[in-house]
């Protein structure tokens, strides 16, 4: 646990005098850490420092277990509501034939048709990296075959050994 996460509560105080403030309910004002203390025992709660560097310190007396449970589940409910892009690649070749093409053209549009997004990428293997625009060839004979399914993120872009073409579908 990193210094930053840990939380300083009950006998783990230093502060002589606090600002104590009951969870719900009144602000007790600017008291001595023996009362702050006295009165968490006497609720049943727990006295958890908000506010190490303030001045005086703010703490607050609750029920640490419930706060940290109702916390653990917002960041849960959170994690649940996100979205992960899920990204295909299929790999192509510049010496690709047709009926390839048509192949690889039909799981494009299945992943699409999905909402996956789909990365074209075309190698290029030993000579062909003289001619790079014949990769972008076969990148501009794909894309009338999935264009009415989807968006070019970016048009398709030289990296290292690949020609990449990234599309996302329409919603």
């Amino acid at each position: 646990m990193n210094k930053k996460d840990r939380v300083i509560m009950n006998d783990d105080i230093r502060a002589t005098e606090l600002r104590c403030n009951i969870d719900g309910a009144e602000s007790l004002g600017i008291v001595s850490i023996d009362i702050a203390m006295a009165k968490a025992n006497e609720l049943g709660l727990d006295l958890v420092l908000i506010a190490p560097d303030a001045k005086p310190p703010v703490a607050k007396i609750m029920d640490y277990g419930k706060y940290k449970y109702q916390e653990e589940k917002k960041l849960k409910e959170q994690r649940k509501n996100q979205t992960k892009i899920d990204i295909k690649e299929i790999k192509l070749s510049v010496k690709i034939a047709e009926n390839d093409i048509a192949y690889k053209v039909k799981h494009a549009r299945e992943f699409l048709s999905e909402g996956k997004h789909v990365k074209f990428r075309v190698f290029l293997r030993g000579r062909e990296m003289a001619h790079p625009e014949a990769g972008k060839d076969v990148l501009m004979k794909i894309w009338p075959m999935v264009e009415d399914l989807c968006t070019m993120d970016k048009p398709p872009r030289f990296e290292g050994r690949y020609y990449n073409l990234y599309v996302i579908p329409n919603k």
